[in-house]
């Protein structure tokens, strides 16, 4: 087995250790994350931090980078004070991996990166059309990090999926809905069918359900 330390690990070339880091996690959820600032003027941007906080009620993460420099993101969030999440389709993971280039203020990466903005129900933060589930969330906290990053808490307001994406039992198919995943800072991923279990509890080795239960 590798070893490496923290010290390894800061001593890599700076383009390397991004790359190496931002693998560790795995596979993490790919969202585009919609806002729009104070004079209505959109912004997309695609993160791959979202965080379950809790259930009960219904609370999201979402963990920024460091505000050293301008992040159009941020400003707009707590302008408005809501965002939205919405899950990347596969087959437009080129289009949601554009909304990370460094674009003016003054262009919307909607209509740049050839997504379609639309707004909900009153819901201040614009909407993803193309997604197959779309978040509305309402900021709740705002949490600094020691490294600079900040975790902003949003409560779920209201929740957009297609029909076919939620089970009986109310987990989520993400196959059928379509949703990548990332790996890295570049990398998405199609979702296979999951093995699925059963409650686990001590005695009750788990056994998988069948498929589709």
């Amino acid at each position: 087995m590798h070893h490496l330390t923290a010290a390894d690990i800061q001593a890599f070339e700076r383009i390397y250790r991004l790359n190496f880091v931002n693998g560790l996690p795995g596979f993490k959820p790919a969202n585009l994350v919609g806002t729009a600032s104070g004079a209505g003027l959109t912004n997309l941007a695609v993160f791959s931090s979202v965080l379950h906080l809790g259930s009960d009620p219904a609370v999201l993460g979402l963990v920024t980078r460091p505000t050293t420099v301008p992040r159009h993101t941020y400003q707009n969030l707590k302008s408005s004070g809501c965002f939205t999440l919405n899950h990347v389709p596969h087959e437009r993971a080129a289009a949601a991996h554009y909304t990370s280039a460094n674009f003016p203020a003054e262009v919307s990466e909607f209509e740049a990166c050839g997504f379609t903005a639309e707004y909900r129900d009153d819901f201040p933060a614009p909407y993803v059309a193309e997604s197959p589930l779309s978040i509305g969330l309402r900021l709740r906290q705002e949490l600094p990090v020691f490294n600079g990053t900040v975790l902003l808490v949003g409560e779920v307001e209201h929740v957009y999926l297609r029909e076919q994406g939620l089970r009986p039992d109310g987990t989520l198919d993400l196959v059928a809905l379509g949703s990548a995943c990332i790996s890295g800072l570049d990398g998405y991923h199609a979702v296979q069918e999951p093995v699925r279990f059963d409650y686990a509890r001590p005695g009750q080795p788990p056994v998988a359900k069948q498929a589709g239960s």
